[in-house]
């Protein structure tokens, strides 16, 4: 645990604080004219910063091309005095990645990968590098499972890993793209500890569909749909932009069409064999409760009104 302290403090050092990732309208098209991204524009600071989007919004190559995976069609982006996209080599030095879908050496265990990717990583001195391996590993709670082959990990046990090997190297920006997708729930809880703790030092990007995520974890957040970014903010803001415009109502699920025409729903769910519709209005409605809002009905909203259709 004593190497994780090391890293904490190498990385305050950096003066953190002041850095800022800024993203000024970025725009992607792919070969397919899938416009992926549209004119894209954030200022994401130190900190847990939450992206929601539905599957193909864009958040995916957003984190691709920030993670210098990809070339952009248009605008830029910038990491402190850094020119992401034309200085990729000194943005790779400070960053650490955790992808949607990782591949691991299933043969090896995952302090001989991790030593590995340290050496890579410029960590040349042997017993630094073994001091470094072994906090990580304790840090993401492998430490007793570090001489086991990576092919017998479970899905939690290889993110825990793929964190861990996001960690190496001091970054200064770490980008996790679903990283809960998957895990059982006392999984996802160890892993949005994990998250908090390094987002107290690091600017941390969390790409993700699942609301609840953002909700625990993040005190400023995008929501991206078909390539745009349609919200962004502090959570409990736009939460607070939605009171007193939230209500709910019980009905048939034959009436649900009907409803839906009638006025904006943004999402139903089935409770005691009735449907609950939720839906948005300026001002009350007749024959409906007014409901909590929540960031889910931020989101929801959102969405909504760009595909047009209720979730």
């Amino acid at each position: 645990m004593a190497c994780f302290s090391i890293f904490v403090k190498t990385i305050k050092s950096k003066n953190l604080s002041l850095m800022q990732l800024i993203i000024q309208n970025l725009s992607k098209t792919y070969s397919n004219n899938v416009q992926a991204l549209k004119d894209v524009s954030l200022t994401i600071n130190r900190g847990m910063f939450g992206l929601l989007g539905p599957n193909g919004a864009g958040k995916s190559s957003l984190m691709r091309t920030i993670a210098t995976l990809q070339e952009a069609d248009s605008g830029s982006i910038s990491l402190g005095d850094i020119d992401v996209l034309r200085d990729k080599d000194s943005v790779r030095k400070l960053l650490g990645y955790l992808p949607q879908e990782f591949g691991v050496y299933p043969r090896v265990s995952a302090e001989t990968m991790l030593d590995h990717i340290a050496d890579l990583k410029g960590i040349t001195n042997r017993g630094e590098r073994k001091e470094v391996v072994q906090g990580l590993l304790q840090k993401v709670n492998l430490y007793d499972a570090r001489k086991k082959n990576l092919g017998t990990y479970s899905g939690g046990m290889k993110q825990r890993f793929g964190i861990a090997q996001a960690l190496i190297g001091n970054p200064q920006l770490i980008i996790v793209d679903e990283p809960t997708a998957g895990l059982d729930p006392a999984e996802r809880n160890r892993f949005h500890n994990l998250l908090s703790e390094i987002g107290e030092n690091t600017i941390v990007i969390l790409s993700t569909h699942i609301v609840e995520d953002v909700t625990n974890l993040c005190s400023d957040m995008a929501i991206i749909c078909l390539g745009e970014v349609v919200a962004k903010g502090n959570p409990n803001e736009l939460v607070r932009s939605l009171e007193g415009k939230v209500f709910k109502k019980s009905i048939e699920k034959a009436e649900l069409d009907q409803y839906r025409e009638d006025y904006e729903v943004i999402s139903t769910s089935l409770k005691m064999g009735k449907t609950q519709i939720r839906v948005v209005a300026d001002e009350p409605l007749l024959g409906f409760e007014t409901a909590t809002p929540d960031l889910e009905d931020v989101y929801f909203s959102e969405i909504t009104k760009r595909q047009g259709l209720a979730v």
